[in-house]
């Protein structure tokens, strides 16, 4: 009887998922999105906190949604109370064709993606989905390549973002983390590039006062499995955040790079996203 209770009201109690584009002029493309909006979204005028939450390199926006299976786990979360009601939006940021489809989430010849994620999606996103709007109603996360760019996002605009969960993040390029060696004009090549170039480590070694400032008011977990090749990236990232004296979690469970362990992460991360909405300060 307390199965089907908890059925029933699964069903009566369900977020939607909407798939759409954007038109941006900087990146001269239609740019795919998904994003989830709560029970009651269509009936309310309440601005919602959002959640950023990207995919990995090989992925696009469907990947959260379809592999992921986001919205049965956000529906959950929040019918149980663990995660507030919230929007999640997510965006493409490359192909599985890495090889000749440009990838990544920081600005790279003929890719200004980072101009566009700031300039384009954020801003028009949040007045379409009436969501966001403040640091403390917004927060980034993502796996892998996506992992490292929301890092890398929330060090660079702190000010925007009251919180990041990292999952398995691609957070450094120098050990070479993909395990493949592109040609020099290979798409591949470029994001791989750019990852070295936006060091989450490097950023925090160089980090003077002024900055270690702007990062301690964001709230940071670092979640990585114990087999998963980019451990040691991530487990170099929190202590060198802990050296500069900023709080990071980090959580080494038991796991792969795998969708397996990230559909796991995802529910602690919009938990902990809730908690730490409405502490981000400016």
């Amino acid at each position: 009887m307390l199965f089907a209770c908890l059925l029933l009201s699964s069903q009566v109690f369900a977020g939607s998922i909407v798939s759409e584009s954007i038109r941006s002029k900087v990146l001269n493309a239609d740019v795919k999105y998904r994003v989830y909006l709560p029970d009651g979204f269509e009936v309310s005028s309440a601005r919602y906190p959002v959640v950023y939450l990207l995919h990995g390199l090989y992925g696009n926006s469907d990947d959260w949604t379809e592999k992921g299976m986001v919205k049965a786990v956000a529906d959950e979360l929040i019918l149980s109370g663990e995660a507030v009601p919230m929007v999640i939006i997510m965006p493409t940021a490359g192909d599985e064709d890495v090889h000749n489809v440009q990838n990544g989430y920081f600005n790279v010849k003929d890719w200004p993606y980072e101009d566009f994620f700031f300039g384009e999606l954020m801003p028009q996103l949040e007045a379409k989905f009436h969501c966001g709007g403040d640091k403390a109603l917004r927060a980034v996360m993502g796996l892998s390549m996506g992992g490292g760019g929301s890092v890398v996002y929330c060090q660079r605009h702190s000010e925007l973002f009251s919180s990041c969960y990292a999952m398995s993040a691609w957070l450094d390029n120098k050990t070479n983390a993909t395990r493949e060696t592109p040609a020099p004009n290979d798409k591949l090549a470029i994001v791989c590039e750019s990852v070295c170039e936006h060091s989450a480590l490097d950023f925090v070694d160089a980090a003077d006062e002024e900055t270690v400032g702007k990062l301690l008011s964001v709230k940071w977990f670092v979640d990585c499995g114990d087999d998963d090749r980019l451990l040691l990236i991530n487990e170099q990232f929190h202590q060198k955040m802990l050296q500069k004296g900023i709080p990071c979690e980090l959580r080494v469970r038991n796991g792969n790079h795998t969708w397996e362990y990230w559909r796991h992460s995802v529910r602690l991360a919009l938990p902990f996203a809730s908690r730490n909405f409405g502490k981000g300060l400016k």
